[in-house]
């Protein structure tokens, strides 16, 4: 088994889609189909099914794909010593992080530290924050940052920022006109969109609404959708209210597309996590660094948008 046969394997896997595969690791994705092909062949396994255009694991390639994880985060950890060694002038640095640190905070950190590490090749995977502490705790990403709450005792959790929680409306929905809201209008007043189960903005609200006394479960939910994009298009064309970060509904407000309503749900965490056993690089901890001098960058745009004046 060669190293490229064993990249291209978990490129397949991760994906479960040939082209998206050939792309990830700059092969064809006829290229791609042969190294599968080749190592099924020599070992005598099936590694992936074959169903109709699709393509699925089999469960001997389900366990091969932790162990093949498993080398993969290794040979990178051997590439990171040996960046260290040079200064950090080059190496590859695999980051994963939840969608709303990855669209709104993170971009400007992880340009500035291009600037600085021109030879550190910066890896960003997204999706939401149970996704990002699972990447951590299987050693896929070496940096994580998230806007949920973690509870992995593998994992350190550290404070990096503080984010703005809203809920917010169309223009046209009784609460744009800025009146007081208690809790219990929001089980009672609107229907709710919201981001899927495993997110941090939804974990966050749900245990705000907790806080407040009301049952999150009886919000009436009528879509979920995965990203803070789907969300805000989708309550600009409703009569449903949401709540997500300021920093991604903070320019609609300005425009007066959406309306904010007036009821305090705090604010959250963004925060950084690293895993407590595994040797950190010194190119983690030079983001980590850059990760805490970039603290409360949207928070001086946010506050003037939270409660508006009836």
């Amino acid at each position: 088994m060669t190293f490229e046969q064993l990249l291209i394997f978990v490129a397949v896997a991760e994906r479960e889609h040939l082209t998206q595969a050939a792309a990830a690791v700059g092969r064809t994705p006829s290229a791609v189909s042969a190294s599968i092909k080749a190592l099924e062949s020599y070992y005598g396994v099936e590694l992936f099914h074959r169903v109709g255009r699709r393509i699925e694991l089999t469960r001997v390639g389900k366990v091969f794909l932790g162990e093949a994880q498993a080398t993969l985060a290794r040979v990178r950890s051997a590439e990171t010593m040996l960046s260290e060694l040079g200064g950090l002038r080059r190496g590859t640095l695999n980051v994963h992080a939840s969608q709303t640190v990855a669209s709104y905070w993170l971009p400007p950190v992880l340009m500035r530290f291009h600037k600085l590490y021109p030879g550190i090749s910066l890896k960003l995977s997204v999706g939401n924050t149970r996704m990002v502490a699972d990447a951590m705790l299987e050693g896929v990403a070496e940096v994580g940052l998230v806007e949920g709450r973690v509870d992995e005792p593998a994992l350190t959790v550290r404070r990096v920022d503080r984010d703005v929680m809203a809920v917010v409306v169309a223009p046209t929905h009784p609460w744009a006109s800025g009146k007081p809201l208690a809790p219990q209008d929001l089980v009672e007043g609107s229907t709710w969109i919201m981001r899927e189960e495993g997110s941090g903005t939804r974990a966050a609200f749900e245990s705000t609404l907790t806080e407040m006394g009301v049952d999150p479960a009886g919000l009436n939910l009528v879509m979920e959708f995965p990203s803070n994009e789907a969300v805000l298009s989708a309550v600009r064309e409703s009569g449903c209210a949401a709540a997500i970060s300021m920093s991604a509904a903070g320019p609609l407000v300005e425009r007066d597309l959406l309306k904010v309503a007036n009821i305090d749900l705090g604010a959250r965490d963004f925060s950084l996590l690293r895993h407590r056993e595994r040797r950190q690089s010194g190119a983690a901890t030079a983001l980590e660094e850059l990760c805490v001098e970039a603290g409360n960058v949207f928070q001086s745009s946010m506050d003037a948008h939270i409660f508006p004046q009836p």
